[in-house]
C-alpha cells in the first residue's frame, strides 16, 4: 500500500464492490494476514468479495484518497425472532500501515448506522488486543469463541473407525447429491447462525473453488438415505509452510446422533488426509460445544488459537 498524503481525509462509503475495490480489499486482506499472522476475513466473506455479495449484504470501503485503507461487510439476518428482530453479522479490518488512527472506530460507527439499531455481531480473528481494545471502545461484547485445533498426523495413532450397524460410506457425487447433503446441513447446523443457513449458491461457489475435491468428501448412508458427512479439505502450502488438511465440516442428522457415526466420519476423513501424506490437520469448533471439543481432544487435537465474536446491541 502507498502511503497517502496527511491533507487527505478518510471517507467511508457504501458498496457494491466493483473489480478494482474488489481487488483492493483482497490485497488489503493479505497484508493483514502477513502482518497479523491471521487471516482478518473469513472464507464465506472472501468468497463474497470475489464472487459479489450475496442480497441484503452491506459492504463498507474506507478510503483515503484513491487507496482502500479499510473494509467492514455485513451479512443480512438469517433468521428473526417473533419480534422480527435478528443480528447482523461481519467482519471489518483496516490495513496494517493506517492503524491507530481510528480508522476501526470509523468503521464500526458505520456499520452500527447501517444496521439501522438491529444488533450486529462481528467476528474477530486471533483474538488480537487491538480488536478487543477496538471493540470495547465502539461498544461491543463478547460473547462466542471459535477455537481453531490442530493435530500432528506423524505423532498419532487413530482406531478403526466403528460405524453404527446398517450405515455405508461413499464420496459425493457433484450433481447429485448437493440438495440432500444442504437437507441435512441445515437439521445438523440448525441453530448454527453460520453453517445452518447455506443455500445452494454458497455450496456451488465451494464446489468451483481449486481446492474442492470430491474424494475427501464422504457420505454416511442409511437405506439409500443421508445420515451423516465429513468434508475434508487440503490447503495449500503457504510460503514455505507445507499443504494442511482441515476437518471442514462434520455433520449428523439429528436422528442419527447418539451412535457414534460422527466420530466415525471424522476417522474415515483423517485416514484419508493421512494417505494424501499431509502432516497436519486443523479444524474449528465453538469453544461452548464441550461435547466436541473433548471428543477432538481425545484424538489429539489441541487448540492453536481462538476467533472471537463480539456484539453489538
Amino acid at each position: 500500500m502507498t502511503r497517502t498524503g496527511t491533507g487527505s481525509l478518510p471517507r467511508v462509503t457504501p458498496g457494491p464492490l466493483s473489480d478494482s475495490a474488489a481487488a483492493q480489499v483482497l490485497a488489503l486482506a493479505e497484508a493483514a494476514t502477513a502482518a497479523d499472522g491471521f487471516a482478518p476475513l473469513s472464507e464465506d466473506a472472501l468468497l463474497q468479495v470475489r464472487h459479489g455479495s450475496r442480497a441484503g449484504a452491506i459492504d463498507l470501503l474506507l478510503s483515503v484518497a484513491d487507496t482502500i485503507a479499510g473494509y467492514a461487510r455485513l451479512d443480512a439476518p438469517d433468521e428473526e425472532d417473533a419480534h422480527g428482530d435478528a443480528d447482523f453479522s461481519g467482519e471489518l479490518m483496516v490495513h496494517p500501515e493506517c492503524r491507530r488512527r481510528g480508522y476501526g472506530t470509523m468503521l464500526a460507527t458505520a456499520l452500527i448506522r447501517a444496521a439501522g439499531g438491529r444488533g450486529i455481531r462481528l467476528w474477530a480473528h486471533g483474538d488480537l488486543p487491538g480488536a478487543a481494545g477496538l471493540a470495547r471502545s465502539a461498544g461491543f461484547t463478547r460473547v462466542r469463541s471459535l477455537w481453531q485445533m490442530r493435530i500432528d498426523l506423524a505423532d498419532s495413532r487413530f482406531p478403526e473407525p466403528a460405524f453404527p450397524p446398517g450405515v455405508a460410506v461413499r464420496t459425493f457425487q457433484p450433481g447429485k447429491d448437493e440438495q440432500s447433503w444442504l437437507a441435512v446441513n441445515h437439521a445438523a447446523f440448525a441453530h448454527h447462525p453460520e453453517q445452518g443457513s447455506w443455500t445452494m449458491a454458497d455450496l456451488g461457489l465451494r464446489e468451483a473453488e481449486p481446492w474442492f475435491d470430491p474424494r475427501g468428501f464422504f457420505l454416511a448412508e442409511r437405506d439409500g438415505r443421508l445420515a451423516g458427512f465429513h468434508w475434508t479439505k487440503v490447503h495449500p502450502p503457504d510460503g514455505d509452510g507445507p499443504p494442511i488438511g482441515e476437518v471442514y465440516v462434520v455433520g449428523v442428522d439429528p436422528n442419527e446422533q447418539g451412535g457414534g457415526l460422527g466420530r466415525a466420519l471424522t476417522l474415515v476423513g483423517l485416514a484419508y488426509l493421512r494417505e494424501l501424506g499431509l502432516a497436519e490437520v486443523l479444524l474449528y469448533v465453538d469453544e461452548s460445544n464441550t461435547a466436541a471439543v473433548r471428543m477432538y481432544t481425545a484424538l489429539g487435537f489441541r487448540r492453536w488459537s481462538t476467533d472471537v465474536m463480539y456484539r453489538h446491541a
